[in-house]
């Protein structure tokens, strides 16, 4: 049962980045910026969204123990 709590978190966490970075992405296109701007915007933000999701994580454990 536990495998599977973490394995669906992990899922979720990842879809929720690549959500973020397309919408960083998008965003990036739309003010006028170049394909390597968004892409290099877009990477930046799902890096940032699963550090925090490891962070978030750290802190729960921390706690919890």
């Amino acid at each position: 049962m536990t495998v599977a709590i973490v394995f669906l978190t992990t899922a979720f966490v990842i879809v929720v980045a690549l959500l973020a970075a397309a919408g960083a992405g998008k965003l990036a296109r739309m003010d006028g910026a170049n394909y390597p701007a968004a892409l290099t915007g877009a990477a930046a933000t799902s890096a940032t969204v699963i550090t925090l999701a490891a962070t978030v994580t750290s802190v729960f454990a921390t706690l919890l123990a």
